[in-house]
C-alpha cells in the first residue's frame, strides 16, 4: 500500500496498529516535497523542524499509549493564510511579504495539541480573493489532473499537495468556494463548515463576514475526523452509509446558467446513481436563490476592500492586476445599499431554510466550468474575469445562505457534485454525504 496516498484515517488506524510510524510516514512526506518537481509551486514554505519534532512526539504517544485522537501523528499542510508561529504567512500576497506571526493560529494550535503533524504552508491565490487558483506574483499550483490547466482556488496548494501525494490532508478556508472548487478541480473532497462554526483567530481575513477555515481530504471521513479535531469535538458518527435514507433536493435554475456541457453530464451522471442506489430526488429552484446571488456585488467586495484598503492603496503596484480589480470593486458600495443588502439576505436565508426543510441536502453542481488554461487566463484579463466568476458562481450559494457545504468527486475528471446541508447542521451533512460518497464510488 502507499501510504502516502493513503487516507487520513487509514494512517491513523494504521499508527495505532503499529504498523505505521509517524516519524517515518512525515519523512516519507518531506522526501516526496524534496523530490517533486512542482513543490516550490505548492508549498509556500515547508517545517521540516516542527514536523520531525511533532512526529517524534506523536510516535512516543503511540508507543505509551497515549494517543491524543485518531489523528495523532498524521501530517497535513496549511493554507498559508494560517497563522503559524515563527514561520513566514503572507497569504499570497507581496503585500505580506516577510510577515511573521508570533503565534499560530487557533485551530493550527488545536490541530497540534490533538497531535497533527504541521508539513508545511500552501501557496493560495492573492489573499485568497479568487476561484481560479492563479497567483503570478507567488506561485500557481499546477492542476493534478493537468499542470496546463488552473488548480482552483483560493486554496489551491492545499488541495494539490493532497492529490498529488505530499500530505494526507490539507486545512484552507473558503469564503465564496475556495475550499470546494479546488477539491473540485482535483478529485477531493472539501469540506465548508458553517460560518463562525471554526475559529478565525489567527487567520488573514478576506471577508469576515463569510470566511471559515475548513478540510480537504480524500474522503469524508477524513473531513469528519479533521473538523472534530480543529474543534475538539467528537467527529460525525457516520454509522453504516446507506444512500436509501437520502431525501435529496436538486437545485435547478441560477447553477446550470450558462453551466458546460461536462460538469453537466457528469452532474446528471451522479444524480443517476444516486437515484438508483436508493436516494429520493426532487427538484426546485426557489427565487430567494437567484435574489441572493444578486447581492454578491454589494455583500463581498465592499467587506474585502474595507478590509484592505488602506494597504492595497499604499503599494496598489504590488498586486496582480485583475486581484486588485476584484478588490477595488468595492470601492463605491455605498454603506446604506451594504447595509440593506444583509437585511435583506437574512430575510431570504429564513426562506431559504423554510423552503428545504425535510431534506437532507441540496445537490448541485460544485463548479459549473471544467479548469480552464493557465496561459489564456494570464494574457486575457477577460476571460480570467468572466471564467473566474462563473467558477465561484454554484459554491457561492452556500456562502449566501450560510450553509455548511461539501464537494464529492463524480468519477469525472475535475467535476464535483456539492451538497448544502442546513445551517450549523455540520454532522448532519457529513453523515449524508457518506452514504453519498458509497453510492457514488
Amino acid at each position: 500500500m502507499d501510504w502516502l496516498k493513503a487516507t487520513a484515517a487509514e494512517q491513523g488506524r494504521a499508527i495505532l496498529a503499529g504498523l505505521l510510524s509517524p516519524v517515518e510516514q512525515t519523512e516519507g512526506y518531506l522526501d516526496a516535497a524534496a523530490r517533486h518537481p512542482y513543490a516550490d509551486r505548492i508549498f509556500a514554505r515547508l517545517t521540516p523542524t516542527r514536523a520531525r519534532a511533532e512526529a517524534i512526539a506523536a510516535h512516543d504517544r503511540a508507543k505509551a499509549g497515549l494517543r491524543r485522537s485518531l489523528l495523532d501523528g498524521v501530517a497535513i499542510s496549511w493554507k498559508d493564510n494560517i497563522d503559524s508561529a515563527g514561520i513566514a504567512t503572507e497569504a499570497g500576497s507581496r503585500l505580506l511579504a516577510g510577515r511573521t506571526p508570533r503565534h499560530d493560529a487557533a485551530i493550527l494550535t488545536q490541530a497540534t495539541l490533538q497531535g497533527m503533524v504541521c508539513l508545511g504552508k500552501t501557496h493560495l491565490t492573492e489573499l485568497a480573493f479568487s476561484g481560479l487558483g492563479l497567483n503570478p506574483n507567488t506561485a500557481t499550483p499546477p492542476n493534478s489532473i493537468d499542470p496546463a490547466l488552473a488548480p482552483g482556488g483560493s486554496s489551491s496548494g492545499a488541495a494539490v499537495s493532497v492529490a498529488m501525494g505530499l500530505a494526507a490532508a490539507a486545512i484552507g478556508s473558503d469564503t465564496g468556494g475556495s475550499l470546494r472548487v479546488p477539491a473540485a478541480w482535483n478529485g477531493l473532497v472539501g469540506f465548508k463548515p458553517t460560518t463562525g462554526t471554526v475559529s478565525d483567530q489567527g487567520i488573514v481575513p478576506l471577508c469576515t463576514s463569510f470566511d471559515v477555515a475548513g478540510p480537504i481530504a480524500r474522503t469524508v471521513e477524513d473531513c469528519a475526523e479533521i473538523l472534530a479535531v480543529l474543534l475538539g469535538d467528537t467527529a460525525a458518527d457516520l454509522g453504516t452509509p446507506d444512500p436509501r435514507r437520502l431525501q435529496l433536493l436538486v437545485l435547478d435554475g441560477v447553477p446550470f446558467d450558462g453551466a458546460r456541457e461536462g460538469p453537466v453530464a457528469a452532474f446528471e451522471d451522479a444524480v443517476a446513481r444516486l437515484a438508483k442506489a436508493g436516494a429520493r430526488i426532487s427538484h426546485a429552484a426557489p427565487p430567494c436563490v437567484a435574489e441572493a446571488m444578486a447581492l454578491s456585488p454589494v455583500l463581498f467586495a465592499p467587506e474585502a476592500y474595507g478590509l484592505w484598503r488602506d494597504q492595497i492603496e499604499d503599494a496598489p503596484e504590488l498586486m496582480y492586476p485583475p486581484i486588485l480589480e476584484r478588490f477595488r470593486g468595492g470601492r463605491d458600495v455605498l454603506a446604506a445599499d451594504f447595509v440593506a443588502g444583509w437585511q435583506l439576505l437574512k430575510r431570504l436565508r429564513a426562506d431559504w431554510s423554510r423552503l428545504v426543510a425535510g431534506y437532507d441536502a441540496v445537490i448541485l453542481p460544485t463548479a459549473p466550468i471544467l479548469p480552464p488554461d493557465v496561459n489564456r487566463l494570464l494574457t486575457e484579463p477577460d476571460f480570467f474575469a468572466s471564467e473566474n466568476l462563473l467558477t465561484l458562481r454554484n459554491t457561492r450559494i452556500a456562502n449566501l445562505l450560510g450553509l455548511p457545504a461539501l464537494n464529492l468527486p463524480t468519477g469525472h475528471p475535475a467535476c464535483g457534485i456539492s451538497l448544502m446541508g442546513s445551517a450549523g447542521q455540520d454532522k448532519a451533512l457529513l453523515v449524508a454525504a457518506a452514504s453519498a460518497e458509497h453510492a457514488l464510488r
